[in-house]
């Protein structure tokens, strides 16, 4: 059972790691239960902002059918993912502890009573006067919401001006009415927290039991210092000595603890300096959009069959996921020898997606896999803090780290694209 949004990009990479795999995959997705299959994929409509009845129609699809494993793809599905896997009498997290990760206040209180260094930080009701806040805060600091992900609506301030300004612009964007819709009442608060220099990384785990294994840690090569965090290459493998990779393994494996994540995959993001390691989240699902085509995994001999082929001894993260939540042993399965990333491409301005030039051209530079490009034409783009997307991806392996990270930003060089400005509507009077 994936539980999953009806647009996520990842949803057809389990699909073709199920067909592989023999699995049969059913769908539980965020969709109007009155329209009789509108998408053509037979899953079980639910509503995210529902939890109890959505797990009691996940449940009453199922019908006695045998459930081998639940899996969540994307942060608000984690909740009923949770859920449903209790209901059945699955391995997974405690809906609590899928919730207290998808929720930054929830997170930042289980990691401080954990021991588990965190920013100063102060949860505010949206409605807050943002002139008398100015005056107490610690500069810089971080203005964002309680439950978005992608660094949506994160914005840093150095004074009280800019604090001003960006409270006003995170509100805007929780008044939105795609916001509204979520139905979240964590959409009615904002958090505020003080500024975390150093470097950012990525951590792909999964959990079993309460056991971490680390998957991949991917660097950052690009700084993310505000006053948006607008992520780009994710690079693998991680230049940072082992005895620094241990101890963010370790790091997160005891925020997932104090979180009480227990079992499946988890995506964690990290900040290193030298006050130590800050654990800024840990997801309850895999990472996200397509990025996870980074990542390749070698196949031990006997998850293969003993004689499979080598163009044939290579897995996806989904394929070894799936494996992982039907019961299989998948803790020799490691990251393939070879460096490989991949560019999350900004929106660079607001507008109306045209075209794009260069694909062929980029696409054929040393290194790069491939160039998908997601946005469709005449598409409204809107870049972060208020926007939720990318304009595709680009992929590269090589044999050294440097040499992916020089690969994606000579093919996104190639790239340009052709963003028209929005025309305002004006009506008459």
């Amino acid at each position: 059972m994936l539980v999953a949004t009806t647009t996520g990009y990842q949803t057809r990479s389990f699909g073709e790691a199920a067909e592989k795999l023999g699995v049969r995959l059913v769908f539980a997705t965020d969709r109007c239960d009155r329209i009789e299959d509108p998408w053509w994929d037979q899953a079980v409509p639910i509503r995210f902002h529902d939890e109890e009845r959505s797990t009691a129609a996940i449940l009453e699809a199922v019908n006695g059918t045998p459930v081998h494993g639940v899996l969540a793809v994307g942060d608000r599905p984690t909740v009923i993912a949770a859920l449903a896997a209790r209901a059945l009498g699955l391995p997974g997290n405690s809906p609590a502890a899928a919730c207290a990760s998808r929720n930054k206040l929830a997170s930042r209180m289980a990691l401080r009573t954990a021991g588990l260094p965190v920013p100063w930080f102060q949860p505010v009701p949206a409605d807050r006067d943002a002139r008398s806040l100015a005056e107490q805060v610690p500069y810089p600091c971080i203005v964002k919401p309680l439950a978005m992900s992608g660094s949506r609506g994160v914005i840093r301030a150095n004074s009280r001006e800019e604090f001003v300004a960006a409270f006003g612009r995170v509100v805007a964007l929780l008044r939105q009415a795609d916001v509204r819709l979520e139905r979240d009442a964590a959409h009615d608060m904002l958090m505020i927290e003080s500024f975390i220099p150093g470097r950012e990384y990525a951590l792909e785990g999964l959990l079993d039991r309460g056991a971490l294994q680390t998957l991949a840690l991917f660097d950052k090569p690009d700084p993310l210092d505000g006053p948006f965090f607008e992520e780009t290459i994710y690079v693998v493998p991680s230049e940072l000595p082992r005895d620094d990779q241990a101890r963010i393994s370790d790091a997160v494996a005891r925020a997932a603890g104090a979180l009480g994540l227990t079992h499946g995959p988890v995506h964690a993001e990290v900040r290193v300096n030298a006050d130590g390691i800050f654990v800024l989240e840990v997801a309850a699902r895999p990472i996200g959009g397509l990025c996870s085509r980074a990542l390749r995994f070698a196949v031990p001999p006997r998850l293969a069959g003993g004689e499979a082929p080598a163009s044939a001894a290579a897995m996806s993260l989904e394929e070894l996921l799936l494996r992982h939540v039907v019961g299989e042993d998948v803790t020799h399965a490691t990251r393939e020898a070879i460096a490989s990333g991949v560019m999350m491409i900004p929106i660079p301005a607001r507008g109306i997606y045209r075209a794009v030039s260069g694909v062929e051209d980029a696409r054929g530079v040393a290194g790069i896999d491939d160039v998908r490009i997601t946005a469709k034409q005449d598409q409204m783009l809107v870049p972060l803090p208020e926007g939720k997307s990318y304009l595709g991806f680009i992929f590269a392996r090589a044999g050294r780290a440097a040499d992916v990270v020089r690969a994606l930003r000579g093919a996104h060089a190639y790239l340009h694209f052709k963003i028209d400005r929005e025309v305002p509507v004006v009506g008459r009077t």
